[in-house]
């Protein structure tokens, strides 16, 4: 088959048929879909790949080259999607936390609801601390390393239980909104959702604003989610080139023990509670849960990953109100990565480093501040609260914060994954056990871009499990 070049084509002349049999013009622009629609048909997990890939490419020329405006854009790219994530971050919890509170009232046994999701979250926790500690103790992370410590931000010396409980009051309710201090935010969702409980009635004008403003929070949101491979590609090309392996070598053990435990508790522990407790296929979990813990892997924000949380947890079966509830009190207290694995290595690790010996009061210490603890990480960037708390409790120097204050980007990906992860899981088996998880579609998991070309006139059953269609 011959195709007439692109001088041929643009030549003036009248139209003519092939001068040989078979010959025809190549309709080249029919075969090259759009970007637009060939970015639709691509699978969302698929596009959050394809920008990790190529942030590690283009990261590594930026590092190697020495290419400056690289790095500068990468790392533009990237802070620019984060910023754009928090920017919700106090409405989206304040409303998410506010609503799902309120909704308790439409669930069916619902204080059993709430009680065996706090059960859960406090088992998983248990079993994630504990293997952290197991792999501190037969690893050893801090032996033979002699680094000098980063200089410690005053307000990280802050992290003793009466900082934290005192923290929780906001003195000022703009301020906690401001800054913003999430934890604060929780505290008074939780509150006002209570009190509009307690009026009945007369709350429904407050109660139908709150959801009203979560849901245009939700949708604003989900357009800057549809960003992430672009974030993605900033974020991840941004630590190749800024840190490369350089920054691994030094801590390599402690950073190794960090992805090992919270990969053993997302591809073990997680796996095993769906089949033996939930008795639910672990891999559909996965291939539902995957567009969130990508998402989460990338942005290091359970709560900016949060609509894509509840979306897919919805998508996994879970029934609308139960998830409504959930996965907001998840994002906000449910950290088995910052607030379990981390923090258990990290005390051992910078025991060791400063010579201090741990006796088995302080392990169970550390269990304990993990478990109950872990609030304090709030669902944001991070979990350096999380980690003065534990250091504090147990009388570790808080200098031991700056010698981790370097890699905790690295760190912070798999940890944020994990947390995502345990958020779903929790919500899973606790509607498995209580026989309202829709088999059906916990088995056929659908992909985040299918609601696009879904009618917007669909069945009510349908768009209740709607979070925020595009």
């Amino acid at each position: 088959m011959t195709c007439l070049t692109a001088v041929e084509r643009a030549a003036p002349a009248a139209p003519r048929r092939p001068t040989a049999r078979g010959a025809r013009l190549c309709p080249l622009s029919s075969r090259s879909p759009p970007l637009p629609a060939l970015l639709k048909r691509t699978p969302f997990w698929a596009q959050i790949l394809g920008g990790l890939v190529l942030g590690v490419v283009l990261g590594l020329i930026a590092r190697n080259g020495d290419v400056n405006w690289l790095t500068e854009t990468l790392t533009r790219i990237g802070n620019i999607f984060v910023q754009l994530l928090k920017l919700a971050v106090p409405p989206l919890v304040f409303t998410a936390v506010l609503v799902s509170v309120v909704n308790l009232r439409n669930v069916t046994n619902a204080a059993r609801l709430a009680l065996r999701t706090l059960m859960w979250f406090c088992i998983t926790s248990l079993i994630a601390v504990s293997i952290g500690l197991l792999l501190g103790l037969i690893t050893k992370p801090g032996d033979g390393v002699h680094l000098k410590a980063a200089a410690l931000p005053d307000e990280l010396h802050k992290g003793s239980w009466v900082d934290f409980l005192t923290g929780i009051i906001p003195t000022n309710v703009v301020d906690a909104f401001s800054e913003p201090n999430v934890l604060q935010i929780v505290f008074l969702a939780v509150v006002v959702g209570a009190a509009c409980l307690s009026v009945g009635e007369k709350a429904e004008p407050l109660i139908d604003l709150s959801k009203v403003v979560l849901e245009v929070v939700q949708k604003a949101l989900w357009w800057v989610i549809r960003l992430a491979p672009l974030g993605t590609l900033g974020l991840i090309g941004k630590s190749v080139a800024t840190y490369g392996w350089d920054l691994l070598r030094p801590l390599g053990t402690f950073t190794v023990d960090v992805y090992v435990g919270c990969a053993l508790v997302m591809f073990v522990v997680y796996p095993l509670l769906l089949a033996l407790v939930g008795k639910v296929n672990p891999l559909n979990f996965f291939r539902g849960a995957w567009p969130a813990i990508e998402l989460a892997f990338v942005s290091r924000s359970s709560v900016g990953t949060m609509p894509v949380t509840q979306r897919v947890t919805e998508r996994l079966g879970v029934p609308r109100d139960y998830t409504s509830f959930a996965v907001p009190f998840g994002a906000t207290t449910k950290m088995d990565g910052c607030a379990a694995v981390y923090p258990a290595l990290a005390a051992i690790f910078v025991s060791e480093v400063y010579h201090v010996h741990l006796g088995i009061g302080d392990y169970l210490l550390i269990a304990f501040v993990s478990v109950i603890g872990s609030a304090a990480t709030a669902g944001l960037t991070g979990a350096i609260v999380m980690l003065t708390l534990t250091l504090s409790t147990v009388g570790l120097p808080l200098e031991g914060v700056g010698l981790l204050l370097a890699i905790d980007p690295i760190l912070d990906m798999m940890r944020t994954a994990t947390n995502v992860a345990g958020q779903i899981v929790t919500p899973v088996l606790v509607a498995s056990r209580e026989k309202i998880l829709d088999l059906d579609a916990f088995n056929n998991p659908r992909d985040l871009e299918d609601d696009d070309e879904r009618p917007a006139d669909a069945d009510a059953a349908a768009g209740d499990r709607e979070l925020a269609g595009v």
